[in-house]
């Protein structure tokens, strides 16, 4: 077990990681520990404990941004916004019950992971909300970019290139996001019965319409019968689901129209407030939808024209699957043979998507023995992989932050 260091500021972060770099001492960031198990195994000489960097610095409702220490609890944020019926528009999923953690996500883990939940169709990413950054990188230099507003010349949007590095270039050390008001109303449509093809095409159809759908999932039969809500785990069918949130008006008269087109190809019932909340968090939090604790878990991102080939040859091995993002996001799980020489589904998955820029697939839960020698992120091309290995250079030349998170030489 590597040694713990835990700087009080992001100050002494500075200290710690130039010191690191003159010694080629490699660091293992943590900031709540909820995602440990999220992109390869690392092998570190010290663990740097970055939790002491917690707390909102500024809030201000009105003008609907906020700025907090990157190791502030998510829940902390989200009850904060809560009580202003505000809300983290990018809707970050919880990993803890697939990972099986009781350590508390940050804000900055957050962000560092890009993660985002079914809203994603509708607000963006994770990374679209993010405004501003202060760092420390692996040279020990501080940096900040961005600011308080989504449009800014300040430089180079550092932002957007944090996002998703998973600690590989920078320790984070506060954080600016966009916020955004909560819905006053929220409806979900449901369809029932259609095949994944099918119901594919529907969704798309509804993500084309103009009744502005927040959420597009399809559940078939075997997995919509895991759901705690009873309009859904009762079906005995394939469940199609479609979100539509905003001011009351709107949402019963979209709703209404949504249920009409919905309505001349299948069964459609509908759900209010609090069965939809429930149903939104299951797809975007995975473990209870797909709750074999000894599966592998694979996120598929694709052309949802191609969704349901993606997923008929990766179910041959025997697997369960559901759909996000109006079929682009496809939630895969594997059961895994525990034996040196299986690759958790590796190449089979990524042979599924066809073409090598038809989409990606990571590797979101397995054994450490299991990340450790498989490609848990989609292998680059070439001329990005030497773009990535230019952009880790010029952050963090000597290789100390987070080594081998993503890939094996980053």
């Amino acid at each position: 077990m590597p040694q713990t260091l835990k700087p009080q500021d992001a100050g002494q972060v500075a200290e710690v990681l130039a010191w690191a770099a003159a010694e080629e001492k490699t660091m293992a960031l943590v900031g709540g520990g909820s995602k440990a198990a999220l992109g390869r195994p690392v092998t570190t000489d010290y663990r740097l404990d970055l939790s002491a960097l917690n707390g909102v610095s500024l809030y201000e409702p009105e003008e609907l941004v906020l700025r907090a220490a990157a190791a502030t609890p998510l829940g902390q944020i989200q009850a904060m916004l809560a009580q202003q019926r505000q809300q983290l528009a990018f809707e970050p999923p919880d990993f803890g019950d697939l990972y099986q953690s009781m350590e508390q996500q940050t804000i900055g883990g957050v962000l560092a992971t890009n993660l985002a939940g079914p809203r994603r169709i509708k607000a963006g990413a994770a990374r679209d909300h993010f405004l501003g950054v202060q760092g420390i990188s692996g040279r020990g230099t501080a940096f900040k970019s961005g600011g308080r507003v989504v449009k800014n010349v300040t430089g180079y949007d550092l932002c957007k290139l944090m996002a998703g590095s998973f600690g590989t270039l920078a320790a984070l050390t506060e954080v600016t996001v966009k916020v955004l008001p909560a819905p006053e109303k929220v409806r979900t449509v449901l369809l029932f019965g259609l095949d994944d093809a099918a119901a594919i095409v529907a969704m798309s159809q509804a993500a084309g319409s103009p009744y502005e759908v927040s959420g597009l999932a399809h559940l078939p039969s075997a997995i919509a019968a895991h759901s705690a809500v009873s309009y859904v785990g009762g079906a005995g069918a394939a469940v199609t689901a479609a979100r539509l949130e905003g001011p009351a008006p709107s949402v019963a008269h979209r709703t209404a129209a949504l249920r009409a087109q919905w309505g001349a190809v299948g069964a459609v019932e509908e759900l209010h407030g609090q069965n939809s909340a429930v149903l939104w968090r299951e797809i975007a939090n995975v473990a209870s939808l797909l709750p074999d604790p000894h599966a592998v878990i694979w996120k598929l991102s694709v052309t949802p024209s191609l969704g349901a080939a993606a997923a008929a040859a990766a179910l041959a091995m025997g697997g369960q699957v559901y759909y996000d993002w109006a079929g682009g996001l496809l939630w895969l799980a594997l059961r895994h043979q525990d034996r040196a020489q299986d690759d958790g589904g590796a190449a089979l998955v990524r042979s599924a998507l066809n073409e090598p820029d038809s989409g990606h697939a990571t590797l979101i839960r397995g054994p450490d023995a299991l990340r450790g020698r498989i490609d848990v992120f989609q292998p680059s091309a070439p001329p990005l992989a030497a773009l990535i290995g230019r952009i880790k250079d010029s952050f963090d030349p000597r290789r100390i932050l987070n080594p081998g998170r993503m890939y094996g030489d980053i």
